[in-house]
This record gives C-alpha cells, sequence and structure tokens, in this order.
C-alpha cells in the first residue's frame, strides 16, 4: 500500500480545506515545489495533486504549477485532479509527464466522458468519488447526487479506470480519522484498485488500512495530517511496505 501525500493548490499556494470549503483553507506554504520535493525527501512514490481552482471553475488554474513538479521530479509518478472536463486538458498533462488524471464532478454528470477517455487515454484515468453518507457528491462537494458510490464505481470499472479515489467528505479535512469500513465495501464491490482519502488522520489510522489492503485498497492520500506532523510520511510508508511484505 502506497502513502501518497496530497498537494492541493489554490491561487498558487499548497493548501488544505475543510470538508472541501474553499472559503475555509489553510494555507501551508507559498511555493508547492518545495513542498513537493520535501515529500520527494521523506521516500514519496507517488503524490496526488489537486487544482482546486480548477475544480470551481471546471478548468486548469494551477497547471503551470503542476508542470514544474512533474518536470522537477521526472521519476515520481504524479497524479492530478481539478477541472478536468475535456480530452484535451488529459492530453497537455499527460504530455507534461502526469501518469494518471482523475475525473470528478464530469463523471457522475456525464458518465459517458470517462467511457470515452479510457478508450483514448487507457490506463491513465482515475475517477474521484467523493462521498457522503453513501451519495456521491459534485461540484466540488457543494452538491449530492441521486448516485449510489458503489453503482459507480461498478460503471466506471466496466469503463476501463485504473483507480478510484474514494472520499468520505464528512471527515476529509477534519483530523477525525479515515473512514475505513465504507472504503473496504467500495473495495469489495469493484476488482480496481481503490484509494483511501479524507481523514487519515493518525498512524492508527494506516495500520487500520494496511490491515485491509489485501481486499483492494492500493494506496492512502494523506493531506493535512502530514502538514501538521501527525504522521511522518517516511515512518507510514515503512509500515505500510512491512505489512504488505
Amino acid at each position: 500500500m502506497l502513502v501518497i501525500p496530497a498537494i492541493d493548490l489554490k491561487e498558487g499556494k499548497c493548501v488544505r480545506l475543510r470538508q472541501g470549503r474553499m472559503d475555509d483553507s489553510t494555507v501551508f506554504s507559498d511555493d508547492p515545489l518545495e513542498v513537493a520535493g520535501r515529500w520527494v525527501e521523506a521516500g514519496a512514490r507517488r503524490l496526488h495533486l489537486v487544482d482546486l481552482d480548477g475544480a470551481v471553475s471546471g478548468r486548469p488554474r494551477n497547471a503551470g504549477i503542476i508542470g514544474r513538479i512533474v518536470e522537477q521530479f521526472p521519476d515520481l509518478a504524479v497524479q492530478v485532479g481539478g477541472g478536468i472536463r475535456d480530452d484535451d486538458t488529459v492530453q497537455v498533462y499527460l504530455d507534461a509527464g502526469v501518469q494518471w488524471v482523475i475525473i470528478g464532478t464530469k463523471a457522475v454528470t456525464a458518465p459517458h466522458f470517462v467511457n470515452d477517455l479510457c478508450l483514448e487515454f487507457p490506463g491513465h484515468i482515475i475517477v474521484g468519488l467523493d462521498a457522503r453518507d453513501g451519495k456521491v457528491a459534485i461540484d466540488g462537494w457543494s452538491k449530492l447526487s441521486h448516485h449510489e458510490v458503489t453503482d459507480l464505481a461498478r460503471h466506471f470499472e466496466q469503463d476501463g479506470v485504473a483507480g478510484i479515489i474514494f472520499t468520505d467528505i464528512s471527515r476529509d479535512g477534519m483530523m477525525q480519522g479515515v473512514n475505513v469500513d465504507s472504503t473496504v465495501n467500495l473495495a469489495r464491490a469493484v476488482n480496481v484498485p481503490v484509494f483511501a482519502s479524507g481523514g487519515v488522520t493518525s498512524m492508527e489510522d494506516i495500520r487500520r488500512l494496511c490491515a485491509v489492503a489485501e481486499e483492494g485498497i492500493a494506496g492512502a492520500i494523506v493531506g493535512r495530517a502530514l502538514y501538521e506532523g501527525s504522521i511522518d510520511l517516511a515512518e507510514a510508508q515503512a509500515l505500510a511496505d512491512g505489512s504488505t511484505g
């Protein structure tokens, strides 16, 4: 299981939100490139980058910074989400060296879009499913859809996605602990890798996820806990490596 640092970008800065609210953000650094280097030095094998401004506006707003991070660390696997609503944007990111693009809102509002992308860019498309009480949220978490998480996950698996990022938005940024049960339930429903996100707060959360990693949980995306020091990246990855052999 991978421990994947999250770098959330807002107005060119590295921030963390509480429950996805753009008006409730904490700035952790004015230099996202330096932050990426810090995580690489600590042993990160993959980075999770989110263009928060892009997620709201529907088009990339921090692509320049993302491009510089990928250029600076060419051997690092990078996945990017936020504001990816057309195939041209996907192509630009992949050409820049990003390995996976994450489709969020448009995956729910226009499911055929994911199918089209998986055909055009096989192996490079991840879907992000953000949910509260089992229902998928869209538009920067401002709206709840009527879709059940597991139903959509199975649909996207058939489309050929490379993985699914599952976020319990009631816990994201709140330092309340990861929702292991919901994550496991989703992982059991599909055969593609599932990445846990939202509320990964402590080493105990890492241990709990490691204990069920064999159910199909390929990674844990960690944000605020890394920045505030409640999880040490090197220690967490060592724990994950030990638990998975």
